[in-house]
């Protein structure tokens, strides 16, 4: 069997939760690994009899590579993507796309000019319970929908500061409107608003603790988005739907479908990771694509992120052109 060769730019974390995927495929190899933190690296590639590097432009000079990974902080995106198009490989890159939607903008049209695979983790579109949902509002569809991400603040330290992460609409709460977008189509206008609390046990933390959004849909529905990381525990990370006697509830992990007759409660099968990894894989190996979030696509959940803060620190609403 040929197998798949993979480069992983990035060895933390979320890299750790396509590994773990990865690594039951009999079709992938992993050959190379680049970290700033080089000793990440070597414990990566350790465990994969691969290389380890310093440097991303290093791992993406070896000709071995069939495609890579890009699980980076916000921050860092741009040239890693720019380098992997210039050699041809098709790439993975995790959310957020950039903090700069320029990059993004200069990133996805290259993509499109070289006809490059490419795939984004707006996992929850592989959720089987959001294909339920889908199955349900094609008759029904969404009239208004409410967004959650109500949460700790996560360590690292530079998801602290706004100018690092973008803040946590555009870190976390991207994923619940991209199933919104899924859900209910593409967003026209915006308006946010953002509040901040000093918090003494995160000296530094700069970016809004409270955040809302108002969104406008091209197909009439309207939405609402609430965000904090004032709590201690994961409160709640969803989003409800609302039809024409229809109201669902979706988390990452369950769906609540109510038509009037009761509350039943339908749990999530299967891992929706390991199904964007596969069809990623899949595509790269020239199978039929069935990728269901390409670079493109994410760029239109960008940069409703993106325009949600631009609302909140301009205080007017945003609209999104026809397209975008």
């Amino acid at each position: 069997m040929n197998k798949t060769r993979l480069g992983f730019i990035g060895a933390g974390g979320i890299a750790q939760r396509h590994l773990g995927v990865l690594e039951q495929l009999d079709d992938v190899e992993l050959v190379g690994f680049a970290d700033p933190d080089v000793d990440r690296a070597v414990q990566s590639a350790g465990r994969f009899g691969a290389r380890a590097y310093g440097n991303f432009a290093e791992l993406l000079d070896d000709p071995n590579l069939d495609a890579v990974y890009i699980c980076i902080p916000p921050f860092a995106h741009g040239e890693p993507e720019r380098l992997a198009i210039a050699r041809g490989l098709p790439f993975f890159v995790e959310k957020p796309l950039s903090l700069d939607i320029d990059i993004a903008e200069d990133v996805a049209s290259q993509v499109e000019a070289a006809d490059l695979v490419t795939a984004v983790g707006y996992h929850w579109r592989y959720i089987d319970t959001v294909e339920e949902a889908r199955r349900r509002l094609a008759d029904r569809p969404p009239q208004l929908l409410s967004g959650y991400w109500l949460d700790s603040t996560p360590p690292p330290q530079w998801w602290w500061h706004q100018d690092q992460s973008g803040g946590q609409m555009v870190e976390q709460t991207t994923h619940i409107i991209d199933l919104a977008r899924y859900l209910a189509g593409d967003v026209t206008q915006v308006f946010g608003l953002a509040g901040h609390k000093d918090r003494e046990q995160f000296p530094g933390l700069d970016v809004a603790t409270a955040s809302t959004a108002s969104l406008r849909f091209a197909n009439g529905a309207i939405g609402n988005l609430a965000s904090t990381c004032l709590l201690n525990w994961g409160h709640r990370v969803g989003l409800h739907v609302f039809g024409e006697g229809l109201a669902l509830e979706l988390t990452d992990h369950d769906i609540m479908i109510d038509v009037g007759a009761g509350r039943p409660v339908q749990h999530a099968q299967g891992d929706p990771v390991w199904r964007e990894d596969r069809d990623f894989i899949d595509a790269v190996r020239g199978e039929p694509n069935r990728i269901r979030c390409s670079y493109g696509e994410a760029l239109k959940t960008h940069r409703v992120a993106l325009a949600i803060n631009q609302s909140a620190r301009e205080g007017r609403a945003i609209d999104i052109p026809a397209g975008k």
